[in-house]
């Protein structure tokens, strides 16, 4: 049997400091960048293959802590180990010039599974 990649789903909600904002010298543009520097450093780590995101801030309007979340990015990965290092992008990218982490403004959740297929062990009838 060969090693299938794991299929995640990147859950990402806003919270209400990013609302707050403009605040501590950060704007709202500000924090637009750097998720935008965090979705493309996640999309180049070793081991991703970015599959497709969504996002929804037109239905969905405030702060997200769960679901609903605000956007979506599916991918595939090749272990819980890369996974891991997708969401600490939360921890490691700066918002601005002052030491703010990306984590005050979102958070991240990733749902880990499979490609929904039948899988080895399930004998269809004929």
């Amino acid at each position: 049997m060969s090693t299938q990649p794991l299929r995640v789903l990147f859950c990402i909600g806003i919270n209400q400091n990013f609302f707050d904002l403009p605040a501590d010298g950060i704007t709202i543009g500000d924090v637009w960048q750097s998720f935008v520097s965090m979705m493309d450093q996640l999309k180049a780590l070793p081991g991703i293959t970015f599959i497709g995101d969504i996002d929804d801030d037109a239905h969905l309007v405030g702060p997200s802590d769960g679901w609903p979340w605000t956007c979506y990015i599916l991918a595939d990965a090749d272990s819980q180990e890369t996974v891991k290092a997708g969401c600490n992008l939360l921890r490691t990218v700066e918002v601005g010039s002052n030491g703010v982490k990306l984590w005050r403004f979102a958070k991240i959740e990733a749902r880990i599974g499979r490609p929904l297929t039948v899988r080895e062990d399930v004998e269809l009838p004929d």
